[in-house]
């Protein structure tokens, strides 16, 4: 049985570069079993195609999920118009496809630029949301499509970094609760076109940058020591809120 001081030399955060194909629980469970460490768990979830920064509370630093998972996020990603899919991600069924050739990069620019700010977005059929207590993922595996209230988020900035049609590379900051995929979707739509995500990366959550994060590869060949000597501990980051 853990002491109380061990369970706090054990709390902290560690930052993973997740990849792709794992889920958010996968990392989770991997951290959890590879250490024997009893409560992990993670600041906002990443779909399976998507990669880059998940933060790991260690320990006693789970206490700290609610703060830090309403964090602002950026992400970079690119977005592919033309076809619309039943996840708004190419890990989505085909539903629809639509000739791109009559679309400028001067109405993409525009058409983005309506998506910053204080938006409305109806959250995607295929995710955790839930209506009356039952997770929308699990209603969709059902086949059932049921009606989702307009969730508000907010998106700082949305820059197109590349178009190159129909793809379009970006990088967007952006408010806790926002579905970057359906922000995809929904700017292919606006277009007359559809569209999709194509492939996401986060860059960062908070304070937390991805260039911090620590891959799999590499968590493999640590032993427990390595862990706790690598992890921010539960200690510093209550300092450093207490900071002027």
């Amino acid at each position: 049985m853990n002491t109380p001081d061990k369970e706090l030399a054990e709390s902290g955060i560690l930052l993973v570069d997740k990849p792709t194909d794992w889920t958010s629980h996968d990392v989770v469970n991997f951290v959890r079993r590879r250490f024997d460490i009893r409560k992990v768990g993670h600041c906002g979830t990443l779909d399976p195609i998507a990669t880059g920064l998940l933060v790991l509370l260690l320990g006693r630093a789970t206490r700290l999920s609610g703060r830090l998972t309403s964090e602002d996020k950026i992400y970079a990603g690119t977005m592919r118009l033309g076809i619309e899919t039943s996840t708004d991600d190419r890990a989505g069924t085909v539903l629809a496809t639509k000739e791109v050739t009559g679309i400028t990069p001067e109405q993409v620019r525009a058409v983005a630029a309506e998506f910053t700010g204080d938006i409305q977005q109806i959250p995607p059929m295929v995710s955790a949301k839930k209506k009356d207590g039952k997770p929308l993922y699990k209603l969709a595996r059902q086949g059932k499509t049921v009606e989702r209230d307009p969730q508000a988020i907010f998106i700082h900035y949305l820059k197109l970094n590349r178009i190159a049609l129909p793809d379009i590379d970006f990088e967007v900051h952006c408010s806790k609760g926002t579905y970057v995929r359906t922000l995809c979707a929904d700017i292919g739509r606006r277009l007359g076109c559809g569209g999709h995500m194509l492939d996401l990366r986060r860059l960062r959550s908070g304070a937390f940058e991805l260039t911090n994060a620590h891959t799999i590869e590499a968590i493999r060949g640590w032993d427990r020591e390595k862990l706790l000597s690598t992890m921010t501990p539960l200690a510093n980051i209550v300092v450093s809120w207490l900071k002027p």
